[in-house]
């Protein structure tokens, strides 16, 4: 009787899982011919702009660049550097220490000789108490905030509360920009004033060369963990991400590199505090506002904005961060429950909640009870080892498809193109993720899901090398 319920479970489940990676295969693939033909199109329509020109132009809108860093001593003069650099008319630039335990407070000092002021703070959204304002009359576009610990998002409050400009870009004190991602991004803001929100291409700064804040030459990682996540990026940010353009229903915009407007941003309260997923949490705010206000409004992934950042070559930070991710999503999804399948969401409640709930955050329960129920399968005589074998090898082709789609999209995304043998190499590692990286994450993912409660509040801690290491 036994034997027979369990055969009964692992058949059901069996059919379970073929239509379910069926259906996330379908997605994948679709979105990556909607990515493929929306980027050509974008590169087209983007070709004769004179960014040049833009950039002395007075009629750019104002932005304010906002880099919360806690103990990022390593990076941080870097990042500065290159936030300093932008070809962009009229921008700041404030840079938040947030409590942090290392130098960081003093390398910024030191590094642009700043001085502490009084300066007047207008609290719009509440944050940890500020210590300290510094400034440099010299470099009129640079403040630094020194705060109390409150962690990433209160960070991002206190440097809102500062802020001068009507829109802000958010971004990490590990990373460094292109001398014309402004430029490039603040076009999605002024072509359409209904655009509240828009991201950029957060790319692998590991393997490439920097000087003076801005990357000179572009390479591959060296480390064979940063390899695949380069791979990663390209399928998370260029397919993933593009292809939910069309449906205005992109739920994330890196915490590396996003924009947005401000004044909606103040109106939802600014970012969420206590949760480790306030990138994602402050879209899907924002969303659920202005459907439920019934304004017009886009969110935006822009495909040429470039963000480089750094990704971790040591597997426990890789685990501690993917770790990190898991809990962020599920703490979000919880948070917003309410709009999961509500037709007054649109389609951010029929589609994109949905999407992730099923595609992202169960996905590493359904595959990892794949990897047991498959063999069982066998074992029972339920299938034979050839379907078994090519059931595999469509996973692993669909995955193929998916990669080298999305580095077909890169090249018309990015200016300078992959060369032959970097395409192949990173196609090859397209197939080669299957076989150990991809189930190395599901385990990642797997224990984000088994311990959310325990690291809820937790980010972990993340290890920066200096660029020139990368």
């Amino acid at each position: 009787m036994i034997t027979y319920i369990l055969y009964e479970l692992i058949w059901l489940f069996n059919h379970f899982v073929i239509v379910y990676v069926t259906v996330m295969s379908g997605i994948f693939v679709v979105q990556t011919i909607i990515a493929i033909f929306s980027s050509a199109s974008y590169a087209m329509k983007t070709r004769n702009i004179e960014y040049r020109k833009l950039s002395e132009s007075p009629n750019m809108i104002p932005m304010s660049v906002l880099m919360p860093g806690y103990n990022e001593q390593d990076t941080i003069v870097d990042s500065v550097k290159s936030m300093m650099t932008l070809h962009y008319p009229e921008y700041e630039v404030i840079v938040i220490n947030d409590g942090s335990k290392d130098d960081t407070l003093q390398t910024v000092i030191k590094a642009f000789s700043l001085q502490k002021i009084d300066y007047p703070l207008r609290e719009r959204i509440p944050s940890k108490k500020v210590r300290g304002i510094y400034y440099n009359p010299d470099i009129p576009r640079l403040k630094l905030i020194d705060k109390e610990n409150g962690g990433k998002a209160d960070a991002l409050n206190a440097g809102i509360n500062l802020s001068l400009y009507p829109y802000f870009v958010s971004v990490d004190a590990d990373s460094l920009l292109q001398s014309d991602a402004l430029l490039r991004l603040a076009i999605a803001f002024m072509e359409d004033k209904h655009t509240i929100a828009a991201g950029g291409v957060v790319r692998v700064v590991n393997g490439c060369k920097e000087e003076n804040g801005e990357v000179v030459s572009i390479g591959i990682p060296k480390g064979i963990w940063a390899k695949f996540q380069l791979v990663e990026y390209f399928r998370a940010f260029l397919v993933g991400r593009m292809g939910w353009n069309s449906t205005n229903a992109l739920l994330i915009i890196s915490g590396a590199f996003g924009a947005f407007q401000k004044e909606h941003v103040l109106s939802v309260g600014g970012y969420t505090t206590g949760t480790v997923g306030e990138d994602m949490e402050l879209v899907i705010k924002l969303h659920e506002y202005m459907l439920k206000k019934k304004y017009k409004y886009k969110v935006l992934f822009m495909p040429d904005p470039i963000c480089w950042t750094q990704v971790p070559e040591d597997l426990k930070v890789l685990y501690r961060q993917r770790r990190r991710w898991q809990i962020g999503l599920i703490d979000v999804m919880g948070r917003h429950r309410k709009m999961f399948l509500n037709p007054r969401y649109k389609a951010v409640g029929l589609l994109g909640m949905p999407y992730f709930f099923l595609f992202e955050m169960v996905a590493p329960i359904v595959e990892t009870l794949g990897y047991f129920t498959v063999p069982a399968s066998y074992y029972f005589g339920i299938i034979s080892f050839e379907a078994m074998a090519l059931f595999f090898i469509a996973s692993v082709f669909f995955g193929v498809i998916i990669s080298m789609g999305s580095l077909i999209v890169e090249q018309f995304s990015y200016r300078n193109t992959l060369l032959v043998r970097e395409f192949l190499l990173l196609t090859f590692l397209g197939i080669a993720e299957n076989l150990f990286y991809r189930q190395m994450t599901v385990y990642f993912r797997l224990m984000g899901i088994l311990q959310a409660k325990k690291h809820k509040h937790s980010w972990g801690a993340m290890t920066r090398r200096k660029f020139s290491a990368t």
